[in-house]
């Protein structure tokens, strides 16, 4: 199983509102894709400007497929050019 964490800082004058609308469709479609266990989006209590995403993945080769379907391709670029700063990590569960 793997596990992505994905924590984004938007920048100061994004909409938030527009953010999550975009990251929702992202969320929605990948749920539906085979292999995908969990997709989450979480807010930064204290900022809310912080958000942390979390996926969960059947394997390597279903990631690697969410990472090239189509609304992937159209929508991560858009949330990318709002964001400040992004911090990702891959993992594979071990326990």
């Amino acid at each position: 199983m793997i596990r992505v964490v994905c924590k984004s800082k938007l920048k100061p004058d994004v909409n938030v509102e527009e953010y999550l609308k975009l990251a929702s469709e992202v969320i929605t479609e990948s749920r539906k894709e085979k292999g995908c266990f969990m997709y989450t989006l979480h807010g930064d209590i204290n900022d809310p400007t912080i958000f942390a995403t979390i996926e969960e993945w059947e394997d390597e080769e279903a990631l690697r497929q969410h990472d090239n379907s189509e609304h992937v391709r159209r929508i991560v670029p858009e949330l990318r050019k709002r964001r400040e700063s992004t911090d990702m990590n891959i993992y594979k569960v071990l326990i």
